[in-house]
C-alpha cells in the first residue's frame, strides 16, 4: 500500500488521465519552483479505471487554472490550507491561451517573430476546437 502524506498548505490535483501528470507538472512549472510534489501515476479509479494524482505543497498563487483547464476540464482542483481540503475549484476550457501550444502553420507571424506570443482563441466550445490568433490556423483537442 502506497502512503503519501498529507500537505499543510498548497494544492491536489485529482482525475488527471492516467499519464498525463509529468505534462501538467512541466506546464505549471512545478519543476523550477522549490516545493515538494509528489506524483502518483496509474491510481486505481472506479470512476476512471486509472488516474493521475498530483499533490504541491507550495503557495496557490502558482496555479494556473487556464493551463489546467486546457489541459483537461476534467481535472479537479483541491485547495488545501491546515492540512485540510478548503475549496474544491471546477475548471473550464479557458476562452484563449498564451504559450501553452504553438502555432503549427510555417507561415504563422509566430514562425517568424520569435518573440511574439503564441495566442489561441476557443472558437467551439462543444468540439473544443482553438483558432490561432494570427493566422487562425485550428488545433482540435478531440
Amino acid at each position: 500500500m502506497l502512503n503519501v502524506g498529507a500537505i499543510s498548505e498548497g494544492f491536489v490535483l485529482d482525475h488527471i488521465k492516467a499519464g498525463m501528470s509529468l505534462e501538467i507538472y512541466h506546464h505549471l512549472h512545478l519543476d523550477q519552483m522549490d516545493c515538494t510534489v509528489a506524483i502518483i501515476k496509474n491510481a486505481k479509479s472506479k470512476q476512471m479505471g486509472k488516474k493521475d494524482i498530483l499533490k504541491a505543497e507550495c503557495n496557490i498563487d502558482n496555479l494556473d487554472l487556464d493551463v489546467l483547464g486546457f489541459i483537461d476540464h476534467n481535472i479537479t482542483v483541491n485547495i488545501i490550507k491546515g492540512e485540510k481540503i478548503v475549496e474544491k475549484k471546477k475548471l473550464q476550457l479557458p476562452k484563449e491561451i498564451h504559450n501553452i501550444i504553438k502555432c503549427k502553420n510555417p507561415r504563422c507571424i509566430t514562425s517568424v517573430e520569435q518573440e511574439l506570443e503564441h495566442v489561441f482563441v476557443l472558437t467551439d466550445e462543444e468540439k473544443e476546437v482553438y483558432r490561432c490568433k494570427y493566422c487562425e490556423e485550428a488545433l482540435n483537442k478531440r
